[in-house]
């Protein structure tokens, strides 16, 4: 047998294995509860089917019509009517069209449905409860008067149709079905014809209307355009008429040509006026002084006469320096060259005043120039620009006049095919494809599917509920989960044993009575645990005990006993001296002495000893008197004393102990114990309780060596499958056989 699983690596265990899901677990949950789950859902699926079996049958019709975004057309007005392409608005648009209340009204007029029996609410079958008509309220009551009521009545049947309408577009085609539900097969196939039909002439009579409204507003407006018309062609030649334009455009490039042709003579002559006023300025500034000094002006200097002269002069100059070295003033060759230099020198003077007069002339005649082209070119300049503000107010009346005339001639064009369409030659935009037929099945209710979801759902709705339960349930839910929770491990099972089998006092002396039956096998399996779990230090103080009263500890105990003196020598002490039930079980006189008389020294040992009957192997120390202290005789040395004594004389000594939590005698005994066995009674006990239990005796150090499933019903084994002993219990589980 395995070790004892301490408290930590217990809840360590649980930690792992809380993310992981048991699939069994769960199809335990489900087995568990299937014939609730299987009994609500077929009562669920019976309710339904009466209800579904009398309920009026809907049929449902479908017409489907063809909608074109583009219709052909002798002429192209699309302009006129305002109607888009082929988009999805537009389609959109045509699909609420056909759920308008205008065309659902229609349909009841043409088809007179105010007075048809399935949508007049003065026709149909009273209620059950109320057995009053609209038309009893109207009369009897001081309500709506009888327009009002007429108006609320044909309203309710039109919402009515309404509701039964389903307009329904063909994905990436231009169809649209158009279906109608009603009682009669026939009515809803009419209804739906009925409607592609009034959409049809609707479409074609607000076009027409269109048409019209549209001819009327072309008329209109043309007068307008026409009086607009004239008046700007008026304007345009009065215009040309003041101002004398014949080629504004001819002289425009007469003027533009001779501006081109001014500009360069006019930057030449102004180059030779900013040279020549140069020289002038260099004149000026030597003015008033003596004809040499316009020497320096390179344009003087530069005169071919002046220079001529000038050389002259130096050489008259000459002559009279070398003349002057040999003669005196007065000599006649002396008076000849003296002559001679200022003939020269009066020539050269009147050779630079003439070159001076000749800048002073050039820059009046460079400046005259340049003024003259300047004022010539500024004359064809604002000449050009009075042409172009002509040319502007020219082409701005052209402009008008040509807006106004294209304007116009578009009008004129929309009023001739608006014309042409009022004349019938416009086509519809819509038309039937496949009309409707009455339908030879209902489309609802559909009883089946109904049937079946009902019974789906329930049966879903059913195991939800069976895990809500089991969730609720805070029982043990098997195996695992009670070692997961106490860190103990399981020594066995037993199995319920209903009572038509055997009587619940004869429980005691299950293993004697059935020694080949399935309970005293799993009391084998448990004798087998307790013998291997204490290989090394055999347990031969056996200590078994519960968390509350009624689990079967003291079954559990007693025939462990008997199970074990098989093998050796069993004593069994009665130790639950408030509530003793062996002696009563075995058939014992009700003054019989036993444990409370033994430890209260009032009688010996072999006055208190019994033989268990069909068990001489075993031997029995009932509870004797029941005391007023059962707590001070367990926890007494006498009492110890008295169980190291008797360990002498017998191989193995089973305790039937109180319950844990209402009392302290479990704990007091765990002392003497080299083992003890925690009973669990399956689907009962509380999981808080046994972990409550279960604490207070570790906290006391007692030796706990596993836990004992009492009173499993056999339903419910498969919770407790993964315990498993090698042949059927009956209640489906197996594994390998244990001695």
């Amino acid at each position: 047998m395995s070790n004892i699983m301490q408290p930590d690596a217990a809840l360590h265990q649980v930690d792992q294995d809380e993310d992981t899901i048991d699939l069994r677990a769960l199809w335990r949950v489900i087995d568990r509860y299937k014939w609730a789950i299987l009994g609500l859902s077929g009562l669920v699926g019976l309710l339904t089917l009466l209800v579904v079996m009398g309920m009026t049958p809907i049929y449902k019709s479908t017409a489907s019509v063809l909608i074109e975004a583009n219709t052909a057309k002798v002429v192209s007005i699309e302009e006129v009517y305002g109607i888009p392409g082929a988009n999805k608005e537009y389609f959109q648009t045509q699909f609420e069209i056909l759920k308008s209340r205008s065309l659902i009204e229609r349909l009841v007029d043409r088809l007179k449905l105010d007075k048809h029996p399935e949508f007049d609410p003065d026709q149909k079958e009273e209620g059950f409860s109320l057995g009053i008509s609209l038309k009893g309220l109207i009369s009897t009551s001081a309500g709506p008067s009888p327009e009002e009521a007429a108006v609320i009545k044909r309203k309710n049947i039109v919402d009515a149709i309404s509701g039964r309408l389903t307009v329904t577009p063909v994905r990436n085609s231009q169809l649209v079905n158009i279906g109608f539900e009603a009682q009669d097969a026939k009515l809803a196939a009419e209804m739906a014809n009925a409607l592609a039909e009034i959409y049809i002439e609707s479409d074609m009579e607000g076009r027409m209307k269109m048409t019209q409204q549209a001819a009327k507003w072309l008329s209109e407006r043309m007068d307008v355009l026409r009086a607009d018309l004239s008046d700007s062609e008026r304007k345009l030649q009065e215009y040309r008429d003041k101002e004398g334009l014949v080629d504004v455009e001819g002289v425009n490039k007469l003027e533009s040509q001779q501006i081109t042709e001014l500009t360069p003579k006019l930057v030449e002559a102004r180059q030779r006026r900013i040279g020549a006023e140069k020289l002038y300025s260099q004149v000026q500034a030597l003015k008033g002084g003596p004809a040499s000094a316009y020497e320096v002006i390179p344009a003087v200097l530069g005169n071919p006469l002046v220079q001529t002269l000038k050389g002259a002069e130096n050489e008259a100059e000459r002559k009279v320096s070398e003349l002057g070295q040999s003669y005196g003033p007065k000599h006649p060759k002396m008076e000849s060259v003296n002559a001679e230099l200022r003939s020269v020198r009066a020539k050269l003077a009147q050779a630079v005043q003439s070159v001076v007069a000749g800048i002073l002339k050039e820059y009046e005649m460079a400046k005259s120039a340049e003024t003259s082209l300047e004022n010539l070119r500024q004359g064809s300049k604002e000449q050009l620009q009075q042409i172009n503000r002509k040319s502007y107010q020219l082409n701005t009346l052209e402009r008008e006049v040509e807006a106004n005339k294209k304007l116009y001639d578009m009008f004129l064009n929309r009023l001739k095919e608006t014309s042409s369409a009022m004349g019938g030659v416009e086509t519809a935009r819509a038309r039937v494809v496949d009309p409707a037929v009455p339908a030879l099945i209902p489309a609802k209710p559909k009883k089946k599917l109904i049937v079946v979801l009902s019974v789906v759902l329930t049966l879903f709705l059913g195991v939800m509920l069976a895990f809500l339960l089991d969730y609720l349930d805070n029982t043990f839910k098997g195996v695992q989960d009670v070692e997961d929770r106490l860190g103990l491990p399981i020594l066995g099972l037993l199995q319920r044993i209903g009572k038509g089998e055997v009587e619940r006092s004869d429980m005691l002396r299950r293993f004697i009575d059935d020694p080949q039956g399935t309970y005293a096998e799993a009391i084998r399996s448990i004798r087998t645990g307790v013998v291997l779990s204490g290989l090394d230090n055999p347990h031969k103080v056996l200590v078994v005990t519960s968390s509350v009263p009624g689990e079967g500890k003291t079954t559990v105990s007693t025939n462990l006993a008997v199970a074990l003196g098989q093998m050796e020598k069993v004593l069994l002490i009665d130790a639950d001296m408030r509530r003793p039930t062996i002696r009563k079980s075995l058939g014992l006189d009700a003054g019989v002495k036993g444990l409370s008389d033994l430890v209260a020294g009032s009688v010996q040992l072999n006055e208190c000893i019994y033989e268990l009957p069909g068990a001489p192997n075993v031997h029995l120390i009932p509870s004797g008197t029941i005391p007023p202290n059962p707590l001070e005789l367990l926890s007494s040395k006498r009492f110890a004393d008295m169980l190291v004594a008797l360990e002498k004389h017998y191989g193995r000594i089973i305790i039937d102990s109180a319950p844990v939590l209402p009392v302290s005698d479990a704990r007091i005994l765990s002392r003497c114990a080299n083992g003890m066995i925690y009973v669990v009674k399956a689907d009962e006990t509380q999981i808080h309780s046994v972990q409550d239990g279960v604490k207070q005796l570790r906290m006391a150090s007692a030796p706990l060596i596993g836990v004992v499933v009492n009173q499993v019903a056999e339903k419910k084994s498969g919770y407790y499958g993964k315990y498993g002993y090698g042949y059927s219990y009956g209640y489906g589980y197996s594994s390998s056989k244990t001695a």
